[in-house]
C-alpha cells in the first residue's frame, strides 16, 4: 500500500526497509495496557503496547487543526515511518503548519529525500546535528508530538517498525503518554526554543547548553524537565537526584541502566530504608549495555533491591516512579541520558497516578525473570565479571568522558 500516495517515493525505495507488517509484541486483544487519568485540568492517556502507541500518534496528527510540532530521535523510512509521514503530509495539505525535527545521528540510515514530500506539501524539516563533527556524539534523544496548543504525546518510542511491534520477540517494548490540557503550553515553549536553534544558520552548542541551563519549569504537579550537555547538573538530573535523596520507594523500568556512583549510592540508600524495584533489559541490540548493568547487580542486591530482567522482547522503556512522582519521557537511567544527551522527562506528582503506573510495572515484572542473590551468584564467573567491567568502562566511563572532553572543553 502506498500510504503517501506519492509516486516520487518509489524512487527512494532503496532507502526503505522491506520489513513485513507489524506484529504486536503484546497481543492487543489480550494484554493491552492503557490508563486514563485526570490530574487537575489535564487528562492523561497511557498506552503500553506498540500498536496502541502508533494508533495514538496517527490519531493525534490527524486531529491537528492549525499547528503540528514533531520531533523524533529516530525516524525510519519503513512501513511505520511512511504511515506517520503520510499523516503529517495530510495535515500540511489541509493547511496545518507542520514542523518536524529529526536527529541526524539517530536517523542516519534515513535518506533526506524521504522527507521531501512533506516539504513539497508545505511542511518544514529541521536537522539536529546537521554537520559531521564531534557534536554528533551529543544526540537530541527527545521524542514528542504536539497538536495545536493543548495536545501532546511523549515517551520513549521512535518512529520505526520495531517500536510498534514489528515481529513477535523482536520488537522494542515501550510506552507513550498523551496529555491534553494547559500543561502542554510549557512543552510548546521548549519546542519553539529548540526549533529556533535547529533552524538557525549555525547550530552553536554553547547556545544549546545555555538553553538547557536557563530552562525553568513551574514547581507544581507537572514539571517538564530538560536534560542536556551542561557543565553542571541539568534540570532533569538535578530533580531526580533530589527526589532520590529522601525517597522511600522507587520502581523503574529502564532500557539502559548504567548510573554513576552518586546515583547508584542514592538507590542503595533508598533500598536500605524502603524499597527499590528495577525492571531491566535481558535483550538488546547492544549486549554491552546489558553486561554493564549486570555488573551493578551485586551491590544493589546486597542493599535489598529487587531486580528483574524483562523476557518477552527487547526493552526500551523509560519509566520511573519515586514515591508519588511519576517520570515518563526519553531519558534512560545511564550516564549518557543523565549528563550528555538532550532529553525530555515529564514529572507528574499524583499519588493515584503513581499507584496505577506501579500496576503497570507489576505486569512488566510478571513477564520478567527475578534476579535473586542466588541467581546472580550462579551466573557469576571470572569471564562474566571481566566482560561486565569492560562493558561498564566503555558505556559508563569512556563514552561519557570522551564526549564531554570533545564537546565541553575547559
Amino acid at each position: 500500500m502506498n500510504y503517501l500516495d506519492q509516486s516520487s517515493l518509489s524512487a527512494h525505495s532503496a532507502d526503505m526497509d522491506n520489513a513485513s507488517a507489524a506484529t504486536p509484541c503484546v497481543d492487543p486483544e489480550t494484554r493491552p495496557f492503557r490508563i486514563d487519568h485526570a490530574v487537575g485540568e489535564n487528562r492523561l492517556h497511557v498506552r503500553g503496547d506498540g500498536p496502541g502507541c502508533l494508533e495514538m500518534l496517527i490519531e493525534l496528527i490527524d486531529s491537528a487543526r492549525s499547528r503540528l510540532r514533531l520531533h523524533y530521535y529516530m525516524f525510519a523510512s519503513d512501513e511505520s515511518g511512511r504511515r506517520v509521514l503520510a499523516a503529517a503530509i495530510r495535515a500540511a495539505r489541509r493547511g496545518v503548519n507542520v514542523t518536524l525535527m529529526v536527529d541526524r545521528f539517530g536517523s542516519i540510515e534515513t535518506n533526506r529525500h524521504f522527507f521531501e514530500p512533506l516539504e513539497r506539501a508545505g511542511g518544514k524539516i529541521g536537522w539536529f546535528g546537521a554537520s559531521w563533527s564531534t557534536k554528533m556524539l551529543i544526540r537530541n534523544h527527545q521524542k514528542m508530538a504536539i497538536a495545536d496548543e493543548d495536545r501532546a504525546i511523549i515517551g520513549g518510542f521512535n518512529v520505526q517498525d520495531g517500536y510498534f511491534g514489528e515481529r513477535e520477540g523482536d520488537c522494542w517494548h515501550d510506552l507513550g503518554l498523551r496529555i491534553q490540557g494547559p500543561e502542554v503550553a510549557t512543552l510548546i515553549r521548549w519546542y519553539d526554543v529548540l526549533w529556533h536553534w535547529v533552524s538557525g544558520t549555525r547550530q552553536r552548542f554553547r547556545h544549546l547548553r545555555a538553553m538547557v541551563m536557563a530552562w525553568r519549569d513551574a514547581r507544581g504537579q507537572f514539571r517538564w524537565l530538560i536534560g542536556g550537555p551542561t557543565y553542571r547538573l541539568s534540570p532533569w538530573a538535578r530533580t531526580v537526584r533530589a527526589d532520590l535523596e529522601h525517597a522511600r520507594r522507587v520502581d523503574t523500568v529502564a532500557a539502559y541502566f548504567t548510573p554513576g556512583n552518586s546515583m547508584l549510592a542514592r538507590l542503595k540508600r533508598v533500598a536500605r530504608r524502603g524499597a527499590v524495584r528495577l525492571v531491566l533489559a535481558s535483550k538488546s541490540d547492544n549486549t554491552t549495555t546489558i553486561a554493564a548493568a549486570r555488573l551493578l547487580y551485586g551491590p544493589l542486591l546486597r542493599a535489598g533491591t529487587q531486580i528483574y530482567e524483562y523476557q518477552p522482547c527487547r526493552l526500551h522503556m523509560k519509566l520511573l516512579v519515586i514515591d508519588d512522582a511519576v517520570y515518563i519521557g526519553s531519558a534512560n537511567f545511564d550516564m549518557r541520558s543523565l549528563f550528555l544527551n538532550l532529553e525530555l522527562m515529564l514529572r507528574i506528582q499524583d499519588a493515584a497516578f503513581a499507584d496505577r503506573m506501579r500496576g503497570f510495572i507489576d505486569t512488566c515484572a510478571d513477564d520478567s525473570e527475578a534476579i535473586t542473590p542466588a541467581v546472580h551468584r550462579a551466573r557469576r564467573s571470572p569471564l562474566r565479571l571481566l566482560k561486565g567491567w569492560l562493558s561498564y568502562f566503555l558505556v559508563g566511563v569512556l563514552d561519557y568522558k570522551i564526549t564531554r572532553r570533545l564537546n565541553l572543553p575547559g
